[in-house]
């Protein structure tokens, strides 16, 4: 499979309606961001304006921040027409946030800093 770019804003995401109950109350969860490097590995979720994040996904993400080499980031924007970027916060392992932009260039910066981190 050759390198690809999701650029479809209309893309439905993946309905587990399906096995629903199986697990009891839990269903997958889908990831808007991931990222991997020499064993590093960066977690986004992206929410719009009053958009929330469900419980289930907020304990997946907070368990995922508690984890050696996971970086778990939530991100205040959206991919409609090009990348905006409002805010952005790391979860951390306290479940505590840390404010880490609030522009594109922010989130650009923060990129290759953590690109950089994971190499050393």
């Amino acid at each position: 499979m050759g390198q690809f770019m999701m650029r479809n804003p209309l893309a439905v995401h993946i309905d587990f309606k399906d096995i629903n109950g199986l697990l009891g109350k839990r269903l997958p969860s889908n990831i808007d961001m991931i990222m991997e490097r020499h064993g590093h590995f960066l977690i986004g979720e992206w929410k719009r304006d009053n958009e929330k994040i469900s419980l289930g996904q907020q304990i997946l993400l907070k368990q995922l921040a508690r984890v050696d080499k996971f970086t778990v980031i939530v991100v205040n924007g959206n991919t409609d027409d090009g990348m905006t970027i409002n805010k952005f916060w790391q979860l951390n392992k306290d479940e505590s946030f840390s404010l880490l932009g609030t522009s594109l260039q922010d989130f650009k910066d923060y990129l290759v800093k953590w690109d950089k981190d994971a190499n050393l």
